[in-house]
């Protein structure tokens, strides 16, 4: 079972060198489901059980989704240390 959680990892991170070509809509839908497939690896690899599973596979797919939509503005966040943050351009 470790074997298939190794590989679907690999494919995801070959997989997020394609992204730069994509439309909004297609980065938005990639990253759900890579952020999906992180935790549900994640939750397999910790060897959680099936409820587990459907809670990291949603919260991955909530990551994926913010991750995307960021790649896409090219806006970063950064933490001030008192709790809050600010948004500027990414280097």
């Amino acid at each position: 079972m470790k074997y298939w959680t190794y590989a679907a990892a690999a494919v995801a991170m070959l997989g997020l060198s394609a992204c730069d070509t994509m439309t909004s809509e297609q980065r938005t839908v990639a990253g759900v489901a890579g952020g999906a497939a992180a935790g549900l690896i994640t939750a397999e690899a910790l060897g959680a059980n099936s409820n587990w599973r459907v809670i990291s596979a949603l919260a991955g797919a909530a990551a994926g989704t913010v991750v995307a939509q960021n790649q896409q503005a090219k806006v970063c966040a950064y933490a001030r240390g008192d709790g809050t943050y600010y948004e500027a351009p990414c280097p």
